[in-house]
């Protein structure tokens, strides 16, 4: 029942920020600063979490109905031969990342594109590649 109330709670929190989002939008005539995509920001927040609590409700309530069906999909969820696939897909797609975001950048820079953009996309390109690096140390430590 947890994950239940768990599911409603992220799609009413999507859906409020969403709302907040939109209503801030109409609201604020000549935005300065931070407000200028702030706005924009919770918009695209609230329905990615929205999205997913919906999805995820929904979901329950559709193997609600057919018991079997939903044990058939945890069973091939938890199957090695599924698990591998996922995970080197994963793999192959974190490491074309590296370099599409890398281009991503050079390409910005070499536009002039506004230096707070430029920086936000490196930040997030050091975060994941230090993610990547610290899971790596991590797991070989286990291994």
């Amino acid at each position: 029942m947890k994950k239940n109330a768990a599911n409603y709670f992220s799609a009413i929190a999507g859906l409020i920020l969403l709302i907040i989002g939109l209503i801030s939008l109409k609201v604020i005539d000549n935005p300065q600063g931070v407000m200028l995509t702030l706005p924009y920001l919770c918009v695209g927040i609230g329905c990615g979490i929205f999205g997913g609590g919906m999805g995820n409700i929904l979901g329950e309530r559709a193997f609600k109905k057919h018991p079997e069906l939903k044990k058939q999909k945890e069973i091939e969820e938890k199957d090695e031969r599924n698990v591998s696939i996922a995970n080197q897909s994963k793999a192959r797609a974190y490491d074309m990342m590296v370099f599409v975001f890398g281009a991503i950048m050079c390409s910005f820079a070499l536009m002039n594109v506004e230096l707070r953009a430029i920086l936000l996309l490196i930040c997030a390109y050091l975060f994941v590649i230090g993610y990547g690096v610290f899971y790596r140390f991590r797991l070989e430590k286990e291994l």
